[in-house]
C-alpha cells in the first residue's frame, strides 16, 4: 500500500512534468500538421519534370510564332498603358522554357542542356525584341507611357516578383499530374515580357538609355528565375547527369558549380543594392515628411538621390532661420539609413516667399505639379459646365433641335422666308404661363388667306411634331 500510495504521490506532487508533456504533444502535432501541409518532396515527379522543361527550351514552330504573336499584343498593351492587355499577352506567352532550363541544367551538372538553353534564350530575346521594334516603329503612337516607363530601370519589386514568380513557377513544373501551363506564363510574363518590349520601344525611338535599362531590367529578372529554379532542383534533390568517366563528371560539375557562383554573387549584390535604396528613399520620404516642417513654410518639391546621398527639399512661404535648418541636418545624421545624406534646403528670400528667386526649372516643376494636381478638377468643372449648358439650351429651345424644325418647315412650307421660335411670357395676373412660340416671316405677294391656311397647318403639326399641349404660331407680316 505505500508504494502505491507514494506511486500516487509523486504524481500529483509533480504537475509541472505532466504539463511539459501535455505541451511537447501538442508542439509534436502542430510540427507534423506544418510538414505535411509545406513538403512537396512526396508529390515530386523528377523524371516528368526534367522531360517537360528539356522539351520546353527549344523555340522553334509554333513556339516561335506564339511568342512573337505575344509579343505584339504586350507592346499595345504597353503603347496605350492597358495594364488588361499585358496580362493577356502574358497568359500565352511561352517564355519560361530556356531560363528554367538554365537553372536546372546548372543544378544537375548538364552542360548539353546549358547550351542549347543559352541559344534557345538569344533566340528568344532576339525575336521577341525584334518584334517590338518593328511595332513600335511602325505605331503612330509614340508617347511615353507609365507602363513603359516603369520597365526602363530594375527596383526591389522587380527583383521580387522574378523570385516569387520563379519559385511559382518550379514548384508547379515539379508536382506530379497537371497544373495549366497559364500559371507557368503569367509567373515568367510578369518579369520578361515588358522589359523586353521597352527595349525594342526604346531602339524604335533612338532612346539607348531606355533600351539599355531594359535589357538590364531583363537580365536581372531572368537571373533570379534561373537562381529559384536551380535553389529549388537543389532541393528537392534532382538527380546528377552521370557521365561515362569520373573525371569528365568532375569536371562538368566545376563548370556549372562556376557558373552558378558567377551568377549568384552579382545578383545578391545587386539585390542589396536595391534593398539599401528602396529603404533610403522610404527613409528620406519619412524624414521629410516628419521633420522637414516649419509654420508658415510649404514644400513645393523634394527630390533624393541615392547614389549622390542627398535630399533637396524646396521652400516657398515663411522664410526658414538657419538654426531651424540645422537642427533638421542634426536629426538627420540620427537615422541610421541617412546619417550619411546630405541635406540641401531651397527657399526664397524674405517672408513673402517670392517664388522669381527660384531656378527657372524648379518653378517650371512647380507649375507641371499644380497643373497635374488641378487637372481632374477642372476637366470635372467642365463637363459640369457643359451638362448645365445643355439642359439650358433645351429649356430654351423647348428640348428640341431647332434646326431640324427649321430644315422640315423649308421643305413643307415654300411660301416662308423666315423662321424663328422664343417662350413668350404671359399673364392674365391671376398666373404666369410660358407659350413656345413661332414666328414667321412670309414671301411677300402672299396673300392673307393663304397665310392664315398655312399658319393654322404649321400650328397644327408643330403640337403633334413637338408632342406640346400649348404652341403659338404667328405671322409678322
Amino acid at each position: 500500500m505505500e508504494n502505491k500510495d507514494n506511486i500516487g504521490n509523486d504524481t500529483l506532487q509533480d504537475p509541472e512534468k505532466n504539463e511539459f508533456s501535455h505541451v511537447e504533444g501538442i508542439w509534436a502535432s502542430v510540427r507534423a500538421f506544418v510538414s505535411e501541409l509545406l513538403d512537396i518532396r512526396h508529390d515530386t515527379d523528377r523524371e516528368a519534370t526534367l522531360e517537360a522543361i528539356k522539351k520546353d527550351i527549344s523555340f522553334k514552330g509554333h513556339n516561335a510564332w506564339i511568342l512573337i504573336f505575344s509579343i505584339f499584343v504586350a507592346s499595345i498593351g504597353l503603347n496605350v498603358s492597358s495594364t488588361a492587355v499585358v496580362i493577356g499577352a502574358m497568359l500565352i506567352s511561352p517564355l519560361m522554357g530556356p531560363i528554367v532550363g538554365v537553372g536546372l541544367s546548372v543544378a544537375i551538372n548538364d552542360v548539353e542542356t546549358l547550351k542549347k538553353s543559352f541559344i534557345n534564350l538569344g533566340v528568344m530575346v532576339f525575336l521577341s525584341v525584334l518584334t517590338a521594334y518593328i511595332y513600335f516603329l511602325i505605331s503612330p503612337i509614340t508617347e511615353e507611357t507609365p507602363e513603359l516607363i516603369a520597365r526602363t530601370y530594375p527596383t526591389i519589386l522587380d527583383v521580387l516578383v522574378a523570385i516569387f514568380g520563379g519559385l511559382a513557377l518550379i514548384v508547379a513544373k515539379t508536382k506530379k499530374g497537371t497544373i495549366a501551363s497559364v500559371i507557368f506564363g503569367v509567373a515568367i510574363a510578369t518579369a520578361l515580357m515588358p522589359p523586353l518590349c521597352t527595349v525594342g520601344y526604346g531602339l524604335a525611338i533612338g532612346n539607348l538609355a531606355y533600351a539599355g535599362g531594359a535589357i538590364y531590367l531583363f537580365s536581372i529578372n531572368a537571373v533570379f528565375i534561373a537562381l529559384t529554379t536551380f535553389v529549388v532542383s537543389k532541393l528537392l534533390d534532382f538527380p546528377l547527369v552521370k557521365y561515362v568517366n569520373s573525371k569528365s563528371r568532375k569536371r562538368t560539375a566545376q563548370i556549372a558549380s562556376t557558373i552558378a557562383i558567377i551568377v549568384m554573387i552579382p545578383s545578391i549584390i545587386l539585390f542589396v543594392n536595391l534593398l539599401q535604396k528602396q529603404f533610403f528613399e522610404t527613409s528620406a520620404k519619412e524624414f521629410l515628411t516628419e521633420v522637414v516642417r516649419y509654420t508658415g513654410t510649404q514644400k513645393i518639391k523634394t527630390a533624393q538621390d541615392y547614389n549622390k546621398k542627398e535630399i533637396e527639399v524646396y521652400l516657398i512661404g515663411a522664410a526658414v532661420p538657419e538654426e531651424t535648418i540645422q537642427t533638421w541636418k542634426e536629426q538627420l545624421k540620427d537615422i541610421k539609413v541617412l546619417n550619411e545624406t546630405t541635406l540641401i534646403v531651397h527657399q526664397g528670400s524674405g517672408a513673402n516667399g517670392d517664388m522669381a528667386l527660384l531656378s527657372t526649372q524648379v518653378r517650371t516643376g512647380i507649375l507641371e505639379d499644380l497643373y497635374v494636381k488641378n487637372q481632374e478638377v477642372i476637366e470635372n468643372k467642365d463637363s459640369k459646365i457643359s451638362l448645365l449648358e445643355n439642359e439650358l439650351l433645351k429649356y430654351r429651345q423647348g428640348d428640341f433641335s431647332f434646326k431640324e424644325i427649321s430644315d422640315e418647315v423649308k421643305v413643307n412650307y415654300s411660301n416662308i422666308s423666315n423662321l424663328s421660335f422664343a417662350n413668350t411670357i404671359s399673364t392674365n395676373f391671376s398666373k404666369i404661363d410660358t407659350i413656345p412660340t413661332f414666328n414667321i416671316t412670309w414671301k411677300q405677294n402672299i396673300n392673307s388667306k393663304t397665310k392664315n391656311s398655312e399658319a393654322e397647318k404649321i400650328q397644327k403639326w408643330l403640337t403633334l411634331r413637338l408632342k406640346l399641349d400649348t404652341l403659338a404660331v404667328k405671322s409678322l407680316n
